[in-house]
């Protein structure tokens, strides 16, 4: 098998957004008067869009009210200003990219994240390194819908035998099988191997150097 694009999650792939995230969540639910919530509850909170993270994130009672409207406003308005406070890029994922570009395997970007935050994440961390970014937008259908994969395919010239999905939920790997590429969970991010393993991923990795190999050598087979 010889990929010729890579596309990726962004939060819990490519960049540990938590630490911001939980921080601006759980700002807005103290605006509130609601009760905050730990960093690593919102390993399960987010992944499935802004709207999600706040219903998960609110007592049982209160998530399917309009405050959810009114929270995602106030999210969005605090997380533009501090989304980069404790946001990084994982270990090895810069030099990764860059090799990968360097053989010119293209790469792209498939997240639940809202298309402006995406970009604003990107475009700090790792400049105008890809080649496509597709964030959740009005009209596109999350993830595990496979239409945003099959948009980036569709950008990038690739079909989906020469496609590899890297993502560190059971949610991405669905995807990925949905759009009948090769799925590929990191177990860096947010979610366990079992659920990854579960969706049905081909592979999993621990390290960024595990994900180049594996990349390289299927390229080489």
């Amino acid at each position: 098998m010889k990929f010729s694009a890579v596309l990726f999650d962004l939060d819990g792939t490519l960049a540990n957004t938590l630490g911001d995230l939980a921080d601006s969540v759980n700002y807005v639910l103290k605006q509130k008067g609601f009760p905050i919530h730990n960093t690593e509850c919102y390993k399960y909170f987010a992944g499935d869009g802004i709207l999600k993270m706040i219903e998960r994130a609110l007592p049982n009672e209160y998530a399917s009210s309009s405050i959810v409207f009114e929270l995602k406003d106030m999210f969005m308005d605090y997380y533009s200003k501090n989304y980069n406070n404790k946001t990084v890029a994982y270990d090895g994922i810069i030099e990764l990219v860059d090799i990968l570009k360097k053989n010119g395997i293209k790469i792209g970007v498939v997240t639940n994240k809202a298309q402006e935050m995406a970009e604003k994440v990107l475009k700090k961390l790792f400049g105008n390194a890809f080649d496509y970014i597709l964030g959740l937008r009005e009209g596109i259908p999350a993830k595990p819908d496979p239409t945003g994969i099959f948009m980036a395919m569709k950008e990038l010239n690739v079909n989906p035998s020469e496609c590899a999905f890297v993502g560190d939920s059971g949610m991405d790997v669905a995807a990925g099988v949905n759009a009948g590429v090769f799925p590929i969970g990191v177990l860096w991010g947010f979610r366990e191997k079992n659920e990854l393993i579960k969706f049905g991923a081909r592979e999993t990795v621990s390290t960024a150097e595990e994900l180049l190999s594996l990349l390289v050598n299927k390229n080489e087979s």
